[in-house]
């Protein structure tokens, strides 16, 4: 899809997935679109028993990786 960014994913016990998209307006085109509808169905008959959905606006991000200098260069 145009405009999405990206996506996060974690599964354990439970299952969190964070897209990450430029726009509302691309989340609406998304949530519009043929293939995400037919998987939001299969979704609330087949896979899950309940889910959440929240909008929010990323602010700031930032990280650590092992290995990795805080200028973003292998150490070593």
């Amino acid at each position: 899809m145009p405009d999405f960014l990206g996506v996060d994913s974690a599964r354990d016990v439970i299952g969190i997935t964070v897209s990450y998209w430029r726009t509302l307006e691309d989340i609406a085109r998304w949530c519009d679109h043929a293939k995400h509808r037919l998987a939001r169905q299969k979704g609330r008959n087949v896979w899950y028993q309940s889910f959440t959905t929240r909008i929010r606006r990323v602010e700031r991000a930032y990280g650590f990786e092992a290995g990795l200098s805080e200028d973003g260069k292998r150490r070593g």
